[in-house]
């Protein structure tokens, strides 16, 4: 066996790599994600400069060197149902990744070369930073020696061998090119089996990509828990703040979440190991055995898998490591508490109960979820072995949704967000979301994406059409104001009380700028400032774009009419002021604008929404 190692973990198309061995020795370079030949060739050590074609397209690729002839093989992938981890000699191997020089592909795959590295030689003294608890563990390995290539258990195998017969144009890059001005380039990056140690540089760019727009699939587990640093050619990873001899603190290699860094990855990745589970050894078999229960069902992840909630599917894709965010059930849905540093736009998908490894590991769950964070999307399968059950019709298909969706340019979308409850009137006041049902019961449940089910909380005053102001002005206070089917205005704090009459035929109500506007079946609005709400002082000031329902939110009226269109203006009332169309609901039956958001109810039953400043379109 000849070991060899290339002097970087990546090069752009028609740029060199040099590799270092004891030669000669024969080379093949096959494409690792297809094991297609590239090249078959006699070398001589200890350096050989490979000149990369402009032709060889961006991949992960593996130079396999041999005493005799290069010798053409061909890496079979792992069957179906068998268990990972075949360990064999990978010092004759090297694995690196070849850029696009020019990007032109949307999608963007991350090689975990840093969690391959922290694995080579696992458990040797002095050449491995493993075990965590082994006091004659490394705390730094260098990128120049043979091995560092994926494990035995090539978690990252079965999603790269897919993407390309399953239609996705792709490029590649190693962990450590992770940059702001490398992800501008794409719309969506996939994080794929287990990409376990990160350097502050990368999560860094990560998270600002996220923030200007960018989307992210963490279709992995265990996912940045160390931070490392690189120093040269070396990784650091100490382990232990104790030890660590940097002098910013906030570049210590712990855990993320540890003192002193102090920065929970679920910030970036929505999950964590810490409420997550893992199963090792003889105990590895119980990955065979769990299944994914989905939550959501109704959520777009979901689109095309016929799952309702509560039913299992994926299984075999849970493990070795899973992660999960903190949560807790309400009324049988989960939600995220937040305390772990999760994103509070997280949604709970799915989630799996695996308390019972801790007698072979690390007992705790996985929580599949997504979530926003700024302009971009984050999804999280939350699972080391969710590419490897890629033949699982479930796991594809939530797999194509989320790359189908984060891959495209961003565009105003409705998301289902829980059930409607037979909801008539909607309305937001904090972060509470009312409802009126059609026999008259006011609910209420938290405005969230999650799919929360609606509590009653009284009876809803006769009201047919509801809104809430952002303050209180002229001495009536940010309650619940509603119109009833006889044409009077009333405000709810612990029991509704009349405030005044509203014009003939009212049919929406919106409150915007200390100011109640209401719309007529006639397609007429009025305006009646608060400070007048004791007097019959309303003002017809202009058409009301054929509304069924209103709401103000930031200085703007937003009006639903009976097509699904909306319709915006600004909130004066001394002057007719045109509406102009902004976007379209499909089916909506009512309408309420709170904290950024447009919410509506469909004749389906869903409770959805949409951001109200995001690319909106006039629509059909």
């Amino acid at each position: 066996m000849i070991a060899a190692y290339a002097t970087a973990m990546s090069r752009a198309q028609g740029e060199r790599l040099e590799f270092r061995f004891e030669g000669p020795a024969g080379v093949a370079v096959h494409d690792a994600t297809n094991d297609r030949l590239m090249l078959a060739a006699r070398v001589e050590g200890p350096s050989w400069v490979l000149d990369i074609p402009a032709d060889w397209p961006s991949s992960l690729y593996r130079a396999r060197f041999t005493e005799g002839d290069p010798e053409p093989d061909v890496l079979v992938p792992r069957a179906t149902g068998e268990l990972p981890g075949t360990p064999r000699e990978q010092d004759d191997e090297v694995y690196f990744v070849v850029r696009q020089a020019e990007p032109v592909a949307p999608v963007l795959v991350s090689i975990p070369f840093a969690t391959w590295q922290a694995y080579n030689r696992g458990g040797v003294p002095g050449e491995s930073i493993y075990w965590t608890e082994q006091p004659d563990r490394a705390a730094r390995v260098t990128f120049d020696r043979p091995g560092g290539g994926p494990p035995p258990e090539r978690w990252e195998d079965g999603l790269l061998r897919w993407l390309g017969p399953a239609g996705y144009q792709v490029e590649y890059c190693s962990g450590f090119d992770l940059s702001l001005e490398l992800l501008s380039r794409y719309r969506l990056l996939i994080v794929n089996g287990h990409d376990e140690y990160w350097t502050a540089g990368m999560r860094d760019a990560c998270e600002e990509y996220v923030r200007r727009g960018g989307n992210i699939a963490f279709l992995s587990g265990n996912t940045c828990w160390w931070q490392i640093r690189m120093e040269g050619r070396e990784m650091v990873c100490y382990r232990d703040a104790a030890t660590d001899p940097v002098e910013d603190p906030r570049l210590t290699t712990v855990e993320w979440s540890n003192a002193p860094v102090l920065r929970p990855e679920n910030t970036l990745t929505g999950t964590s190991f810490r409420a997550g589970a893992g199963t090792w050894g003889p105990y590895m078999r119980l990955m065979r055995e769990e299944s994914y229960t989905a939550r959501f069902a109704d959520h777009w992840v979901f689109a095309g898998t016929e799952l309702t909630d509560g039913d299992k599917f994926g299984q075999g894709a849970l493990g070795y490591e899973t992660d999960a965010a903190e949560f807790s059930e309400v009324m049988g849905v989960p939600r995220a508490t937040c305390r772990d540093g999760t994103p509070p736009s997280f949604v709970v998908l799915a989630t799996a109960d695996l308390r019972h490894w801790s007698v072979g590991g690390q007992g705790g769950w996985a929580t599949m979820g997504v979530f926003t964070s700024g302009l971009g999307t984050v999804f999280n399968a939350a699972s080391v072995n969710w590419g490897n059950t890629i033949h699982d019709p479930v796991v594809e298909r939530i797999t194509r949704n989320v790359i189908d969706r984060l891959s495209r340019p961003a565009e105003p979308d409705w998301e289902v967000i829980g059930p409607a409850a037979d909801i008539r009137a909607l309305a937001a006041a904090g972060s509470v979301l009312y409802g009126v049902t059609a026999d008259g019961v006011l609910m209420h449940r938290e405005l969230c994406a999650q799919n929360l089910p609606w509590q009653p909380i009284g009876w809803a005053g006769d009201v047919t059409c509801l809104d809430s102001p952002r303050e209180a002005v002229g001495g009536l206070g940010t309650n619940l104001y509603g119109v009833t089917p006889d044409g009077v205005l009333r405000t709810r704090t612990n029991l509704w009380t009349d405030v005044t009459r509203t014009p003939e035929g009212t049919i929406a109500l919106a409150v915007s700028d200390g100011t109640f506007f209401a719309a007529t079946a006639t397609d007429r609005l009025w305006a009646l400032p608060f400070a007048e709400a004791g007097s019959p002082g309303w003002r017809d000031i202009g058409p009301a774009a054929g509304a069924i329902s209103m709401s103000g939110m930031n200085g703007r009226l937003y009006a639903l009419d009976s097509h699904g269109r909306i319709h915006a203006r600004l909130p004066f009332t001394d002057r007719e002021t045109e509406w102009s169309p902004f976007g379209h609901a499909p089916g909506a039956l009512t309408l309420t604008a709170h904290a950024g958001h447009l919410i509506t109810v469909d004749p389906a039953g869903h409770l959805r929404w949409r951001q109200a400043g995001r690319g909106n379109s006039t629509g059909p």
